[in-house]
């Protein structure tokens, strides 16, 4: 019972947080523009296949190291094998902090590009998006458009689509040629 409260408790500062973040400027990222960094967290729950993202780094000519993935998943076992580092809702402490090391290895980098894979609201991939320090976010349209800069309305099972779209509006705005 009393974990069910503190749980509960740890929300409300959590979205507490998210709130007065969103209603401060977003930080800026002191990077030049073009893409050469970018950053992907993506919900598991809905989208499982995570190591297509790492096929930015051919298709935007980045460095094998220039893609990091953080995955969120409702529920994981610390135990089971995940290709990628994964956080979940467990890992809401108060005042809006993350405490995953994965999520924090995540969080100590700048990103020229941030692409927020997950299409329903959640207040640990909000917490991340918020957090993450990155040039320009991307993500889709069911997501509330504060916390993305570029907005795609592309179905989420279908990456392929999603790639097209972001290296064509990407171009557009002379992120890459």
């Amino acid at each position: 019972m009393f974990n069910g409260i503190k749980d509960k408790l740890k929300r409300k500062s959590g979205a507490k947080f998210l709130k007065a973040e969103l209603s401060k400027p977003k930080a800026e990222v002191k990077r030049k523009k073009g893409i050469t960094s970018i950053g992907c967290i993506v919900d598991l729950d809905k989208f499982e296949n995570s190591n297509l993202f790492y096929e930015f780094i051919e298709e935007f000519s980045l460095r094998p190291n220039a893609v990091k993935i953080i995955g969120y998943k409702s529920f994981y076992d610390k135990n089971s094998p995940y290709s990628i580092p994964v956080f979940s809702g467990k890992d809401l402490g108060w005042n809006g902090n993350i405490e995953n090391s994965y999520a924090l290895e995540f969080l100590s980098r700048d990103y020229d590009m941030l692409v927020n894979y997950y299409n329903e609201e959640n207040l640990l991939l909000e917490l991340m998006t918020v957090k993450t320090r990155a040039r320009v976010n991307v993500g889709f349209v069911e997501v509330d458009k504060v916390y993305n800069d570029l907005i795609l309305d592309t179905p989420m099972n279908n990456f392929k689509v999603f790639k097209t779209e972001l290296k064509k509006y990407l171009r557009v705005l002379n992120e890459i040629e």
